[in-house]
């Protein structure tokens, strides 16, 4: 039993998911360590405004994953915010990927994943801190809120 539970207005508890964010048409933008790191201070910026906590992120050529806690927000919900608000100030940053690669088009595949950790939690940030380009240099916790 947790001792300390987040407390919402409807609600108390958390919900920690796996998400996965898969660049559209697969290209590996994210070995640009600007546009990487870009995008990982807009992933962390994006969950600030909508009180998202987490607590890993991880980076492949062109895909991203971490762990968040959902709260009181549906997945659906969740992927909308954050790719949403990622994806248009990545293009604001860099207008030159989107003409390249994306031919105008959005910045994220259609589908994504995200599932609930549940007991897996340790496997799962294990599986993130494997990933191509992880940094370590999350914040804690502690430090978000």
């Amino acid at each position: 039993m947790k001792l300390n539970p987040v407390r919402y207005s409807s609600a108390v508890g958390e919900s920690w998911h796996h998400f996965s964010f898969k660049v559209k048409y697969c290209h590996p933008i994210f070995n640009d360590k600007t546009v990487r790191e870009e995008c990982h201070n807009l992933l962390i910026e994006s969950f600030e405004r909508n009180k998202i906590r987490f607590q890993e992120i991880g980076f492949d050529n062109n895909h991203i994953h971490g762990i968040i806690d959902i709260g009181i927000y549906s997945r659906p919900q969740v992927a909308k915010l954050v790719r949403g608000y990622v994806g248009k100030k990545l293009f604001e940053k860099f207008p030159s990927i989107k003409q390249k690669y994306f031919y105008g088009s959005g910045l994220w595949n259609p589908a994504y994943y995200m599932n609930s950790v549940g007991k897996d939690i340790e496997f799962i940030k294990s599986y993130i801190r494997k990933q191509r380009y992880y940094s370590g240099l999350q914040k804690k916790l502690n430090e978000f809120f």
